[in-house]
């Protein structure tokens, strides 16, 4: 009998190649969205659908039963919620592998950040769980690029002099999957980075070069960046130049060495994605 594999955020940029890949290479899908058209819309019939909210436990604990495994795939608040819920209810539900997403900057020193803060107490849930867990530390990915090009403008805020070594989602979804497939990396928390350091500054221009050639990107410094969104009253233009600004300060942390060794390089250059 297949292993089944619950998918919480399969309906996001980086859950949804997750999702597919573990599906084609064997593995019964399940997926928990609370907006069921989009996420039907998205998968086909050979994916398995619960219409549910996975940040309220009855819901969670529905979904998770009969299920292997489980991928968490969410931001903010309710990934540490979720969590929290599975590392609570998994084991009496016969979940026997959790993998998560995290973030490559994701450290004690960091928690002052609440983006962080939520990921290092989901990092903590699972790791005291008592089941064989997965934890992911990707660096940025290469499908965030399009969401720096709004209204016909590509900006990056601030300096952003750090280079970064953009990942691939197909990549990092083969890397998942391969932590089921191959029973590896057990317990292990590992640090994804792709091939190639590049600037922020740098993947936008290329980006938008093949893409968006009529764009020539910019950077509007942290105090205009802010002030544009308070007049906005954006609290979206808010959240970015806040994330912008943390990442300028903390850069780009961790060795893939170890992720590299267990679960085979990511592969896919910048140019190759674009």
């Amino acid at each position: 009998m297949k292993k089944k594999i619950l998918v919480i955020g399969a309906t996001g940029l980086i859950g949804q190649p997750v999702a597919e890949k573990l599906q084609e290479s064997g593995f019964d899908v399940r997926i928990i969205s609370r907006d069921g058209m989009k996420a039907r819309n998205l998968f086909s019939d050979a994916f398995e659908l619960v219409v549910g909210d996975p940040t309220q436990a009855t819901q969670l604990k529905a979904a998770l039963d009969g299920c292997y495994g489980v991928h968490i795939n969410l931001q903010g608040e309710p990934e540490q919620i979720v969590a929290e819920q599975v590392a609570r209810l998994g084991a009496a539900a016969g979940i026997e592998r959790i993998t998560y997403i995290s973030g490559a900057t994701v450290r004690q020193e960091n928690r002052w950040f609440p983006f962080i803060n939520y990921k290092f107490l989901a990092e903590q849930a699972i790791q005291n769980s008592g089941i064989a867990y997965t934890i992911f530390r990707p660096t940025w990915f290469m499908e965030s690029l399009p969401q720096f090009v709004q209204n016909g403008r590509a900006t990056i805020f601030g300096k952003q002099p750090i280079p970064y070594h953009w990942l691939a989602a197909d990549d990092y979804a083969a890397m998942v999957t391969a932590v089921y497939t191959q029973n590896s990396a057990v317990n292990q928390t590992l640090t994804l980075h792709g091939p190639e350091g590049i600037t922020m500054m740098d993947a936008l221009s290329r980006y938008c070069a093949a893409v968006h050639p009529d764009v020539t990107p910019s950077a509007m410094p942290f105090w205009a960046a802010k002030m544009l969104a308070a007049l906005m009253r954006s609290g979206q233009m808010k959240t970015a130049v806040n994330l912008m600004a943390y990442f300028e300060k903390v850069g780009e942390l961790g060795d893939p060495a170890e992720a590299n060794r267990l679960l085979g390089a990511p592969a896919t250059t910048l140019d190759k994605w674009l």
